[in-house]
């Protein structure tokens, strides 16, 4: 096997495993994926909120607050991003391998 299917079959791996990690905790009422937690759900977990977080959770805040996909929406914007971001790649390296 050439490395480069190589390479696209564990993209594939990836690509298929990602959701997994993300959909399981929800389907299981165990919370939130692993590092995914909000700011009360760290308070929660550890029992206080460490002052670093804190401090920089006020440096960005997301522009739809309150706002997730669940379901279909989901997969549809995950296999859009991914088509982006390989369609990207795609183009930038056809463009940068470019005989002249």
């Amino acid at each position: 096997m050439r490395t480069i299917n190589k390479l696209w079959l564990f993209i594939a791996v990836l690509i298929i495993l990602t959701p997994i990690g993300l959909i399981l905790p929800a389907h299981f009422k165990s919370g939130a994926a692993w590092g995914e937690w909000g700011l009360d759900e760290l308070r929660k977990l550890i029992g206080y909120m460490p002052e670093g977080i804190e401090k920089f959770s006020r440096l960005w805040s997301a522009p739809i607050p309150n706002y997730g996909s669940s379901g279909i929406s989901y997969i549809i914007s995950a296999a859009l991003g991914i088509f982006i971001v390989i369609t990207s790649a795609f183009l930038i390296g056809k463009f940068l391998s470019r005989k002249e």
